[in-house]
């Protein structure tokens, strides 16, 4: 353990993990029905690039505008009663949806708002979520891992491999259902997380909102593992959603893949993901956190290089299982270091100040594609990011290892 992380109390008994985790399973089967439907929807509408790939950056925009304020409210609320409030917030968004859909006055524009309105609260949701772990199962890195591991399975099982092909065959049957069909799954995952018994922590002390955003701020910039994973995530989100966010124009217009295989086609990344979640302790033993991402930009920058160069769909299924693959070892990885190094007050804001670097380069990555294809080819979008991914990759090979026994500053705690 490295001097500056958290004591571990000798044992915190594991209350309510297997409810946390089928929690999870239900609400990102939802999730990854509307990752197929929701461009489907669009791409009905519009054959506009930049409008679709708005759709994905909707997703991810309230991360930059609200990520560093609900990590820091997490930090003072239960976040128990966050998670379960976040879920019936995203149902209640959802019936909208469904009645504008049934009504036809859905249109891109306010499926955009919804799609937002649905991440507002997943800033809330996953701060908590990642947040309520140590509460569970101590703050053991190997019990961390484990736990991570059978969450990133659950997750990508059901956001990449079981929701996908059923939001785009629920699709062709009737545009709304994929969407009721999501506002079910949290409604079930808020009724499990009632089952949830995490051991009591300390909330972090109420200053003004200000000085708690900058305390958080602060003990990330100033702590060089969770630094450098922070700058990690930044890279690879913003190089996988340059290239993803117009993937489904890709898929229809190169790879000529109609409706319902495209769902399949998503779903394929699930596959190495799911199988890679439980042995990622083995994948990462005696690898330092640079050589993990180091690995992983290389990987992800040939991954999307061989499906310009070969475009094949069968070629890009696979390309997409060992995007999952190095996708399943970062995320895993990361989110234990973090919940490992970092004081239970501080998870929240910590959690969420790496959200917000991360998912906000997502959201920025995915309107750079949107715009590329747009003004040139969808093509030259999937090589641009090859190029910035192949760039990460070097720098993470040549930079200087972070201290293994990090010390930040002492007014940065």
């Amino acid at each position: 353990m490295s001097a500056d992380a958290p004591p571990a109390p000798a044992h915190t008994p594991a209350r309510g993990v297997t409810a946390l985790v089928a929690a999870t399973a239900a609400s990102v089967t939802g999730d990854g029905m509307i990752i197929a439907a929701a461009p489907l929807l669009a791409a009905s509408i519009t054959r506009d690039p930049l409008a679709i790939a708005s759709i994905t950056a909707a997703g991810f925009a309230p991360w930059l505008l609200l990520g560093l304020p609900a990590g820091a409210l997490v930090d003072r609320w239960n976040r128990k009663t966050v998670m379960i409030s976040a879920d019936l917030a995203r149902a209640t968004i959802l019936a909208g949806v469904v009645a504008l859909l049934t009504t036809d006055f859905l249109t891109v524009p306010v499926l955009v708002a919804a799609i937002f309105l649905i991440g507002v609260a997943s800033c809330f949701f996953e701060p908590a979520s990642h947040a309520i772990l140590p509460a569970l199962v101590g703050r053991s890195p190997e019990q961390l891992t484990k736990l991570n591991g059978r969450l990133w399975s659950a997750d990508t099982f059901g956001r990449s491999l079981a929701g996908p092909p059923i939001g785009s065959v629920s699709y062709t049957t009737g545009p709304a259902l994929p969407f009721g069909l999501d506002l079910a799954t949290f409604l079930i995952s808020a009724a499990l997380l009632t089952r949830v018994k995490p051991a009591p922590v300390t909330a972090a002390p109420r200053a003004t909102m200000r000085a708690t955003i900058a305390e958080g701020l602060t003990y990330l910039l100033r702590h060089p593992v969770l630094r450098s994973l922070a700058l990690g995530m930044t890279g690879y989100n913003l190089g996988y959603n340059l290239a993803a966010a117009t993937l489904i124009l890709y898929a229809q217009d190169i790879l000529h893949i109609n409706t319902a295989s495209y769902g399949l086609l998503l779903g394929t990344g699930a596959l190495g993901a799911t199988a890679a979640g439980p042995l990622v302790p083995r994948i990462i033993r005696n690898r330092t956190p640079r050589q993990v991402y180091a690995a992983a930009f290389a990987l992800q920058a040939a991954c999307w290089a061989l499906v310009v160069i070969t475009p094949n769909a069968w070629i890009t299924a696979a390309t997409l299982a060992a995007l999952g693959i190095g996708s399943a070892v970062v995320t895993i990885n990361s989110a234990s270091i973090r919940q490992h190094l970092t004081p239970d007050t501080m998870l929240g804001r910590i959690t969420a100040a790496t959200r917000l670097l991360g998912i906000g380069s997502a959201a920025l990555g995915a309107l750079i594609g949107g715009a590329i294809a747009t003004l040139t080819t969808l093509t030259t979008a999937i090589m641009t990011a090859v190029a910035l991914l192949a760039a990460c990759a070097l720098a993470f090979i040549v930079s200087r290892e972070p201290r293994t026994d990090p010390r930040p500053d002492q007014d940065a705690r």
